[in-house]
């Protein structure tokens, strides 16, 4: 597309020349007319040789007006603007940041870093957005839901320290967390069948709420845990004096190790202009005079 305005821009020169010929051609018909008439008055100058004069001066005066047109209208497509800013040009470089952003989109980023669990893809398959592909577990940034009785939640607040154990490490290990909040309910109500207690066929049963522990990265690293192992968990009660868990059900997001964007849109802009700048350069000319 650079090269395409470049070659209007040239042309333009070479309409004002081709104009100035066909003007020269005009203006040396009407002289020459001019002095025709001037002698025909006289019988020195036949009636066809005349008429020839005539008939070449108007194709001359035509071929002048079509030369100006081409001029006109090739001016049109390249005055006002420069290559860079020509439609055509910036409608070819929206086209390559368009192919760059999908060629770099190509490639998928973990929000966070982890371990790969739950795979549901091969290598080679074609997939479609939004279709789920895999998990990513950061084991770095594991809690523990601690299903402890209703009974049991009087006095746990925020902050509270609490002792686990993992069967997968035994009693030998033990990791040190805190309370960092409450769930919104019981895990019955959120499970696929909840209990009805409406219907009046319903047995007393106590509840188990999940309360979330937040484990020292310490302890975690030293000793990796998996989802889904089985913790036993002992919360120290006797500072009591804080916020009620019930009143903070918010936990911490997981943290991402990777920037939103690589930089893309920057530099398909700059490969852009590198494009623009080696391929408007321009190009000598020997104006020699033969």
């Amino acid at each position: 597309a650079v090269r395409e305005v470049r070659v209007l821009r040239v042309k333009n020169d070479a309409l004002r020349a081709e104009m100035a010929v066909r003007q020269a051609e005009v203006d040396r018909l009407t002289a020459d007319l001019t002095r025709r008439e001037t002698i025909a008055q006289h019988g020195f100058v036949s009636q066809e040789n005349y008429s020839h004069i005539q008939e070449n001066l108007r194709a001359a005066r035509s071929a002048l007006i079509a030369s100006r047109e081409q001029l006109t209208a090739n001016r049109a497509l390249t005055d006002g603007a420069e290559v860079a800013d020509h439609p055509s040009v910036l409608g070819a470089a929206a086209r390559v940041e368009e192919a760059w952003l999908a060629w770099s989109r190509s490639r998928i980023t973990a929000p966070t870093s982890g371990q790969v669990a739950k795979r549901n893809i091969q290598a080679g398959q074609r997939i479609a957005a939004g279709t789920p592909m895999m998990a990513v577990i950061p084991l770095d940034q594991l809690w523990v839901e601690a299903n402890f009785k209703e009974v049991q939640l009087g006095r746990m607040r925020v902050g509270q320290p609490a002792t686990l154990t993992a069967d997968y490490y035994g009693r030998r290990v033990r990791y040190r967390g805190h309370i960092a909040g409450l769930a919104a309910g019981t895990g019955s109500a959120f499970s696929v069948l909840p209990a009805q207690n409406a219907t009046g066929n319903w047995i007393k049963i106590v509840q188990r709420v999940p309360v979330r522990i937040e484990l020292e990265p310490k302890d975690l690293a030293a000793y990796p845990l998996r989802i889904g192992l089985s913790m036993q968990v002992t919360v120290d009660i006797h500072n009591n004096g804080g916020i009620s868990i019930v009143k903070n059900i918010q936990g911490k997001p997981a943290r991402s190790d990777r920037a939103p964007s690589d930089g893309a849109v920057e530099k398909a802009r700059a490969r852009i202009a590198e494009i623009i700048q080696q391929n408007s350069a321009s190009d000598s000319v020997d104006n020699t005079n033969e």
